[in-house]
């Protein structure tokens, strides 16, 4: 759908919404618009019959009795309603809607009321409210529970507090601003909503959106987008509901970073980039930490797979370092919505120059950092403890990331980090002498090279380096690893992937399968199977291969070519079909050439 429908769709349900005529500047002051906006979709649609021109001072338009109002059928998210209307849910009588299909059409309807609001503007104002339905909910659901086992305790704070629920005042919770969200001092009430909340939990100070109340932010969009989010696990109680919110939260960051483009790759990874580093190192149990955290996409994706994998969330615990504060508090809010406890630090240093967690040792890394950073100060940096391979370049951090992860590890730590291609073969600024180092030394575990078009923020290619301290034995999941010094694992992955629009690839959920269960197989994971080479896709590579190749670690050197599937036809017998079947398409070339010829000599142009 263009923009120009998506604004002609919206001029007609707001229309339909204030009784289905209004005058111009109430029409123009509930939508948002510019004035030139306004005109434009108003002159379309009265040419195309939808609408007519009315009397009144300043002018009015009505919907036509020819109008096609979009409807909202039971199966579908609400558009946005008047204040006497429910909002529908998207789980109806008429069937089950998929999670994917659910929070798309929340986004959808979502970013029609956006207008001309910038995404990234937007963004803060919609994950700040879904935010706020989450606490709400979790908060009102352990309220009911409290009424009926303990009056009194239903007020006492500490008894929400103890059971990882945040405390929501009255005026902060969302009934109170479900009620007024028609309201024109809305956006002072949700301010103050969130000030409560900040004031009486001391882990949320500083993190929620208050700025909702500023003049720009259109309150009636604002009014319809609460309806909208009220809708959102509406009949779902407990844990279920808090479920649905933190899927909602984590879909709806991810189509913030594609609105945006470029920016959005700098507070989001990727789901199936995360994914496939998460099933690799497997982070069952003990300290899971990213120096770089961003938006938090590698925690929650941490937790889901514990869930998955029949383990206990408390057996893991989560760090974090973050330096764009916009990013750790967007990070605080996904991981509160999806009630994961966690240590999150930031300052605007980043973790270089100001390493908050300095002693930490941590059993699992995941880490995307930002490609080819040039100005991270590393001239201030040259003699740091974490530099055991060889100070990296000052004009390019990458090999900094790669050597500060592997200082956090723990002595059996694992580590998944996202880098530019050119980390694996690059010799610019002893950059290759950091990378001999580190291959020789034996903490360079598997490599690898992933499609293009992955990323939000680039078209470089990437690749994956997991790092393990210790690579002599180790236990996985109660599982014994083999020895694998000596060894490296090379996985080309750079065909995989299905393109999910225009620009940008995803990796389906059996190829993120097939990535790590050829690892887990090769590094000897009970159950896991028996690994074998596959050329054109892996290959467990020695030390003395790598060295012939001057320490480059790009897989496509390794893996080789394909081998190709022999069609059955012998060679004479399919090169004599090939060579009629070229003389015939020869001969009908000829006559097709001449047929032309004559046409053109018709028309007077012959030779």
């Amino acid at each position: 759908m263009s923009s120009t429908e998506q604004l002609i769709e919206r001029f007609i349900a707001t229309l339909a919404a204030l009784g289905g005529s209004a005058g111009n500047q109430r029409l123009l002051e509930a939508l948002g618009w510019q004035d030139s906006t306004y005109q434009r979709i108003k002159q379309q649609l009265i040419e195309d019959g939808r609408i007519r021109p009315g009397r009144g001072r300043g002018g009015s338009v009505a919907l036509s009795t020819t109008a096609q109002v979009v409807t909202v059928v039971p199966n579908d998210v609400p558009e946005p309603k008047s204040a006497q209307s429910k909002v529908t849910t998207a789980a109806s009588s008429q069937g089950p809607v998929s999670e994917i299909d659910y929070a798309d059409k929340l986004w959808k309807t979502a970013d029609k009321l956006r207008g001309n609001m910038e995404p990234s503007d937007y963004k803060h104002v919609a994950l700040g409210l879904i935010f706020l339905k989450y606490i709400s909910d979790a908060f009102e659901a352990r309220h009911a529970e409290l009424l009926a086992e303990d009056p009194l305790g239903a007020e006492d704070k500490d008894e929400y507090l103890a059971d990882n629920i945040f405390w929501v005042p009255k005026e902060a919770r969302w009934s109170h601003l479900q009620a007024n969200a028609k309201q024109s001092s809305i956006g002072t009430l949700i301010d103050d909503a969130m000030r409560a909340i900040e004031k009486d939990n001391e882990s949320l100070k500083g993190v929620l959106p208050k700025d909702y109340a500023r003049p720009a932010l259109n309150k009636v969009m604002l009014g319809e987008l609460i309806d909208l989010i009220s809708g959102i696990a509406l009949n779902e109680r407990g844990d279920k509901s808090k479920d649905v919110l933190g899927r909602v939260y984590e879909y709806f960051l991810g189509q913030f970073a594609g609105a945006e483009g470029k920016r959005g790759g700098e507070f989001y990874t990727p789901r199936s980039v995360v994914r496939t580093l998460v099933e690799m190192i497997e982070p069952y149990k003990g300290r899971v930490y990213d120096p770089c955290c961003g938006s938090g996409g590698m925690f929650v994706q941490s937790e889901k797979f514990v869930n998955e994998h029949g383990g206990r969330i408390g057996d893991i615990a989560i760090y974090g370092q973050e330096s764009n504060y916009t990013t750790w508090r967007l990070c605080k809010m996904n991981l509160a919505v999806r009630g994961i406890d966690s240590d999150i630090r930031w300052n605007n240093e980043g973790s270089f120059h100001k390493d908050e967690l300095r002693d930490l040792k941590a059993d699992f890394i995941l880490a995307n950092p930002p490609f080819n950073i040039s100005d991270w100060g590393g001239e201030r940096l040259r003699d740091d403890v974490r530099w055991q391979f060889g100070p990296p370049p000052v004009g390019n951090a990458n090999y900094a990331w790669l050597q500060h992860i592997f200082h956090h590890l723990s002595p059996h730590g694992f580590a998944g980090v996202v880098l530019a291609n050119g980390s694996m073969s690059s010799q610019q600024s002893g950059e290759g002498e950091i990378r001999k180092a580190m291959i020789e030394a034996g903490v360079v575990d598997c490599m690898v090279a992933l499609p293009g078009q992955l990323f939000y923020s680039t078209q470089i290619p990437a690749c994956l380096w997991i790092l393990a301290k210790d690579r002599s034995n180790g236990l996985v999941k109660n599982s014994k690893l083999r020895d694998r010094r000596g060894e490296i694992l090379f996985i080309d992955a750079r065909n995989m992937g299905v393109l999910v629009d225009r620009t940008r690839r995803e990796l389906t959920e059996d190829e993120i399968a097939k990535i790590a269960d050829t690892y887990h197989a090769w590094r000897g994971e009970k159950h896991a199977g028996v690994y074998a080479d596959v050329p054109g896709y892996c290959k467990s590579a020695s030390i003395a291969e790598v060295l012939k190749h001057g320490y480059v670690l790009t897989p496509g050197r390794y893996v080789g070519a394909a081998v190709r599937e022999d069609c059955g036809e012998p060679y004479d017998e399919k090169m004599q079909r090939l060579a009629a079947l070229w003389r015939e398409q020869q001969t009908e070339a000829t006559k097709l050439d001449g047929l032309i010829d004559v046409n053109l000599s018709e028309l007077g142009y012959g030779e």
